[in-house]
């Protein structure tokens, strides 16, 4: 069978015979920089076609040096592929990086065209580090850039914020919507402190599980403009506060909580808490904690809950060097254990298709 180069391979992404496709597909999932680089190529020379089915590959490869290539997606003068682009972003975003999320900022106020503006926007909402380019934007020469990124940073109510809202206070063009803005934030923060402090006064171990709960709606609705702030909460010395934050972030399901819960889980001493980060994490669904999940297993109060994370990971490929422990795990004398196994290693199989080495005997033909 001859070897194809990487670049060959890609351009097979959308041939219309299967086996070309899948081994196109297995070839950039395993092609490492290469395959990355010469998927990034496609973004630039290739057919709409190609170019919307190499957006997706990148998503599933998650390499964050590929973000500012997609955001030029967002231009394209093809609907699909500016779809596509913007749906590799979203599935990415919690690992862009600064440089990807400036670059979404410089669309936001470059382009004119309302549509591109929309998608830009949607973007900067999910991806943590957006904040970082739209705090700097509040100083920007021109006041029209200076109020877009103000009504953007008063949407998201993040508190890392705070501090480009405070020196941009001088700027006319923005100033009521920075004090509008402080002042939320101040009473989000001052909210949550209020209830949390609450709960940290109950003593009796009988009540703090129900009042843990209570803590949770309460605060709930607040939604993302909480995330930051509940962050901080996970580090506190109360392990009721640090389950109470942790049953938040999952409830909340922003990717930023990702890192943050994935060191409770790995360090937290108190067992609640790594039950209550793992949930949460599992309802995130980022691939990022599979490995934590995988070692949990063994571990008797976790080991349900590390299979119904491992069941929810949206990108199921990265799970593919366990399906054999899947497939054992299938026969489980735990019900949820197996039947969470059945569910990943169904998932595998629907994936592999027709397999490549069946179609051999056509590739010599070639």
């Amino acid at each position: 069978m001859s070897k194809e180069t990487i670049e060959t391979l890609v351009s097979e992404l959308i041939h219309e015979e299967d086996w070309r496709r899948m081994r196109a597909t297995a070839a950039c999932l395993s092609g490492g920089p290469r395959a990355v680089q010469a998927l990034v190529q496609v973004l630039e020379t290739g057919s709409p076609a190609l170019k919307a089915e190499a957006a997706a590959m990148l998503a599933r490869v998650n390499d964050p040096l590929c973000g500012v290539p997609l955001v030029g997606l967002l231009r394209d003068e093809d609907e699909a592929v500016r779809k596509a682009g913007a749906s590799a972003l979203e599935h990415m975003a919690g690992v862009l990086d600064v440089t990807t999320a400036s670059a979404l900022t410089s669309l936001l106020y470059e382009s004119k065209d309302d549509g591109i503006r929309v998608a830009a926007s949607h973007l900067l909402g999910m991806i943590p580090n957006a904040i970082t380019p739209l705090s700097e934007m509040l100083t920007h020469p021109d006041p029209e850039a200076q109020i877009m990124a103000a009504k953007m940073l008063e949407h998201l109510l993040d508190p890392r914020s705070s501090d480009a809202f405070i020196t941009a206070m001088g700027q006319p063009a923005i100033r009521d919507i920075a004090v509008r803005t402080l002042k939320k934030l101040t009473a989000i923060r001052e909210r949550i402190n209020e209830v949390f402090d609450a709960l940290r006064e109950i003593e009796e171990l009988s009540e703090r599980e129900e009042a843990r709960m209570s803590t949770v709606i309460n605060l709930l609705a607040i939604g993302r403009p909480s995330v930051e702030i509940l962050i901080e909460y996970l580090e506190d010395d109360d392990w009721v506060i640090r389950e109470a934050a942790a049953d938040l972030l999952g409830k909340i399901g922003d990717v930023r909580a990702v890192e943050p819960l994935m060191e409770r889980l790995r360090i937290d001493k108190d067992t609640g808490v790594k039950e209550l980060a793992m949930k949460s994490l599992g309802l995130i669904g980022d691939a990022r904690p599979a490995q934590l999940y995988i070692e949990a297993i063994p571990i008797r109060p976790l080991r349900v809950f590390a299979m119904e994370a491992l069941a929810k990971v949206k990108d199921v490929e990265v799970l593919r060097p366990y399906k054999e422990l899947f497939d054992r795990l299938r026969t489980d004398r735990d019900g949820l254990v197996a039947y969470n196994s059945g569910l990943i290693a169904d998932k595998l199989e629907a994936l592999d298709g027709t397999p490549v080495e069946s179609q051999g005997g056509q590739d010599d033909d070639e």
